[in-house]
């Protein structure tokens, strides 16, 4: 998989019910890296994007609960701008797993 190919991704969630919260939290877990409550910062390929939009949108009852995907540029060609105020920020950076 080439990384030319990733995005980064910013997804924020507010979800109303604890238990979704949770079911959502670890969706999120699997597919990027935490920053803070609800604030995930994610590289994925179009593949991963699409298999995590599904993931989520089968938890989350529209009528009470907010998912917004925030698709920030191409993961290498991107540097953001963040202002970091408490714990530093990283962003995520490309790791091989091995299978």
């Amino acid at each position: 998989m080439a990384t030319q190919h990733e995005r980064l991704y910013v997804v924020a969630y507010d979800i109303a019910d604890p238990k979704r919260w949770r079911q959502v939290f670890k969706v999120m877990e699997a597919h990027g890296t935490w920053l803070q409550l609800s604030v995930f910062q994610c590289r994925l390929t179009a593949r991963r994007r699409a298999q995590l939009g599904a993931k989520l949108d089968r938890i989350i009852q529209t009528g009470d609960d907010h998912v917004v995907i925030i698709d920030v540029g191409p993961a290498d060609a991107i540097d953001p701008r963040v202002e970091s105020l408490g714990k530093a920020y990283r962003t995520v950076e490309r790791k091989v797993t091995v299978i």
